[in-house]
């Protein structure tokens, strides 16, 4: 998912006060909590008056960490609630970003078992030099192999990115 610079910020400054306080897996607690408060999306709306949001922040900080609290108050009192919507996956960014890790996707045209997928994981960790958490999708279009997109990296192992390079090569091939 892309993130927005405003919640990449506001994201990053709560896990470095998170982790000064020692709390990051309290507030990505209550973080992980968050698309499940905000599924009726009434924080969004406009048309909800200001003072019916500023109650569901507070009921929705009367339960968290009072770093997060506080981080909730911050949000509506600047008017960044949409900083919310993309929290989960931000912060998550940034927990790994400081463990060394980063997240991705493995495409192949069918679902990898546990071995394969921990190989992978592996192979994409040696190119890399960062453990890799990776996330499956199905691509039957590939045909064989796989398709691995991490860290803004792609790596193409799939027939079917053979094939493209291969006809990119035969069009730009001078004939003599």
């Amino acid at each position: 998912m892309k993130i927005g610079l405003v919640t990449a910020r506001y994201a990053t400054a709560l896990f470095e006060l998170a982790r000064d306080k020692g709390a990051i897996a309290q507030v990505e607690a209550d973080i992980g909590r968050l698309p499940k408060e905000l599924a009726n999306g009434e924080l969004f709306d406009a048309r909800v008056a200001p003072e019916a949001k500023r109650k569901r922040i507070e009921a929705l900080a009367s339960t968290a960490h009072p770093l997060f609290a506080s981080f909730l108050h911050l949000c509506f009192l600047k008017r960044r609630l949409q900083v919310l919507r993309e929290l989960p996956d931000a912060f998550r960014r940034c927990v790994l970003a400081d463990r060394g890790a980063v997240e991705g996707v493995v495409e192949s045209p069918r679902p990898l078992g546990p071995g394969e997928l921990a190989e992978l994981q592996v192979s994409v960790k040696s190119v890399l030099g960062k453990e890799v958490l990776l996330e499956q999708r199905a691509n039957p279009g590939l045909i064989a192999g796989v398709r691995v997109l991490v860290d803004n990296r792609l790596i193409d192992q799939s027939v079917l990115g053979r094939l493209e390079g291969l006809e990119r090569r035969l069009r730009t091939a001078r004939v003599q």
